[in-house]
């Protein structure tokens, strides 16, 4: 099969489309033939040389795919060789193929096809396991979702307001939060031009956000912390702004707040399989009724998957860009 490859660290043209060694299904593990991949940030890192594959994860990038089951190994029930699924993984979605355990597979949903399926498993998992059962977003809450027009934000949004949770979003022009209005967001912040904290109080009475939904990091940690209700929850999923800060603990106990800090990446399997089971019991049905979808900028062949990356460092993207391999 072929592969993207890293053969040394660097800039989008990095990445090698190259003949490497197909992979077996081991125990509890089935063969995907890959119809679609798609780019997450963590990519980009892994690129550079700052973001190792987890012990015994494929070398290659890719978070998620969709595709056909191609083998089924030992242990695996639930599944036969030609069902389409789309998975979470730890590495190895920029391939033809990639073995996948099966607790992080899930059924295509009803009414999205195969391909834009793939924009599904990275983002669902991490919205829903941050959002909803670290930082228990309930009906009647704001949240405050930065970057929402990526695909963890229009994600974020949607899923929110589907349980009566109130959105608002920071984004960087008048075209990506138009896009955000659209989906659900009912606060729509240019981080550009306004403050989000002063907006955050202003449009919640002076309360702040119950839930903040974090890519930013260290550069947003303070005014994430002046942002936060009393018994509010601030979720940090990316550094794009640096990894150090300093905390104002009084401020933070003051509001009897909460900070997490979480990757999908390298947990277990078996946590793992236990957020993908929660994605498909809570998720899967509001994206069968067309209540929740994927939003999907463009789509890119893998073998240019140097394209995709550039997509995603220029920030112009709304959504998620995906990597086709052919079909």
């Amino acid at each position: 099969m072929h592969a993207i490859t890293i053969p040394e660290p660097g800039g989008p043209e990095a990445l090698v489309w190259a003949p490497v060694p197909d992979p077996a299904p081991g125990e509890g593990e089935v063969l995907v033939e890959v119809v679609a991949g798609a780019v997450n940030r963590a990519d980009l890192l892994q690129r550079q040389g700052f973001y190792e594959p987890p012990p015994g994860a494929s070398p290659y990038p890719g978070l998620e795919c969709s595709g056909r089951i191609a083998a089924i190994g030992a242990g695996v029930s639930g599944w036969a060789v030609g069902d389409e699924v789309c998975a979470l993984l730890s590495g190895g979605g920029y391939a033809e193929k990639v073995a996948v355990p099966a607790g992080q597979l899930l059924p295509v949903p009803a009414g999205v096809d195969l391909k834009t399926a793939a924009a599904l498993p990275e983002v669902v998992c991490t919205v829903w396991s941050n959002v909803f059962m670290v930082s228990q977003l309930r009906p009647g809450e704001t949240l405050l979702v930065h970057g929402g027009a990526s695909g963890i934000g229009t994600m974020a949004i949607q899923l929110a307001k589907a349980v009566g949770a109130r959105v608002a979003v920071t984004a960087g022009s008048p075209e990506k939060l138009r896009y955000c209005g659209e989906l659900g967001a009912d606060f729509l912040i240019n981080y550009r031009e306004q403050d989000f904290v002063e907006e955050i109080r202003e449009v919640t009475a002076g309360a702040g956000a119950d839930v903040i939904l974090d890519i930013m990091g260290a550069k947003y940690l303070d005014r994430n912390v002046k942002a936060l209700a009393t018994n509010g929850r601030l979720a940090i999923i990316g550094m794009q702004g640096g990894t150090k800060a300093e905390l104002d603990i009084a401020t933070l106990l003051g509001k009897r707040g909460a900070v997490t800090a979480t990757s999908l990446r390298g947990r277990p399997a078996s946590e793992k399989a236990a957020i993908v089971a929660a994605v498909r019991e809570h998720v899967w049905p509001l994206i069968d009724s067309g209540r929740v979808r994927p939003i999907v900028d463009r789509e890119v062949p893998m073998r240019d998957a140097a394209a995709g990356h550039r997509v995603l460092e220029e920030s112009g993207h709304i959504g998620k860009v995906l990597l086709v391999t052919g079909e």
